[in-house]
């Protein structure tokens, strides 16, 4: 078992904190009495106590205190805040987990005196248990807390070790970001389908379960996306006109630039000074 009664803290009980207390509640990794959270919102600790059963508190520095296991789900804005409060409350805290964007574990070792960190780059579908995360640990981090790491991360989905923490940043571009990404392709499909006459949730529905069905379609079938692109497009048809169009449009490098554009932030976060 990957965890024997410890508690863990998670910092910041939004989206993504309260996306991982779910998973690991549904997976019984955790019961609700070894779970503590933090948020500065009152009505979303209530709210967190009545869906979960959890200790909720508004004190980070008292959550962490009683953690033998620490998560950093808050936002990287409120880090500069965040990481002063809990310097000196976290020196029984075997596993430091953070899913912030752009903190280094070098910030995070160096600020609160603990090098047993993990950082790691999850994304929004993880609070279905359908996302995935990048992670990577500081060599301080033994196998047992490997583990508790998985386990944390798994509860949200799969998970990619990273040898290397510039992955992080990568991953903050390309699979964090991500998301964002796809659901501006489905508006601007749906609306293509309103503005042909399509009702709304006619179109909502058939964009939906088109995107949903080509993933699973390309995950069941191992080929190229270029394979699976040429499947659907015949000489002189529908699918070419149209791909022809985007490809005119820059569709592509448009894509590439806006995920060049959040790596270069993320980078940028992680490099403010401490």
């Amino acid at each position: 078992m990957a965890f024997n009664g410890e508690m863990t803290a998670v910092i910041g009980a939004g989206v993504m904190g309260e996306a991982m207390i779910k998973g690991l509640l549904k997976q019984r990794l955790l019961a609700p009495e070894n779970i503590v959270a933090s948020d500065p919102r009152a009505d979303h600790l209530e709210a967190l106590r009545g869906r979960y059963g959890i200790e909720a508190t508004r004190d980070n520095a008292s959550a962490a205190r009683a953690a033998d296991v620490l998560v950093l789900a808050v936002k990287p804005q409120v880090m500069d805040a965040v990481l002063p409060e809990l310097r000196g409350q976290v020196d029984g805290v075997r596993l430091i987990l953070s899913i912030v964007a752009g903190v280094t574990i070098k910030t995070i070792s160096d600020n609160l005196l603990n090098v047993r960190v993990v950082r790691s780059m999850p994304n929004t579908p993880g609070q279905i248990g359908n996302g995935i995360t990048v992670w990577t640990a500081s060599p301080e981090v033994g196998a047992e807390e490997r583990a508790q790491a998985e386990a944390l991360l798994g509860a949200m989905g799969e998970h990619i070790y990273a040898s290397d923490e510039r992955f992080l940043d990568m991953a903050t571009a390309l699979s964090g970001s991500g998301p964002a990404y796809v659901f501006m392709f489905m508006e601007a499909l749906v609306d293509a389908g309103v503005h042909m006459g399509f009702a709304r949730r006619d179109a909502e529905q058939l964009v939906t379960q088109t995107l949903l069905g080509s993933v699973l379609y390309a995950r069941q079938s191992g080929l190229h996306p270029a394979q699976l692109r040429n499947q659907v497009t015949s000489p002189g048809g529908t699918t070419a006109a149209a791909l022809h169009e985007m490809e005119k449009g820059g569709l592509r490098t448009v894509l590439s630039e806006g995920v060049w554009a959040a790596y270069r932030r993320s980078q940028a976060l992680g490099s403010q000074p401490d």
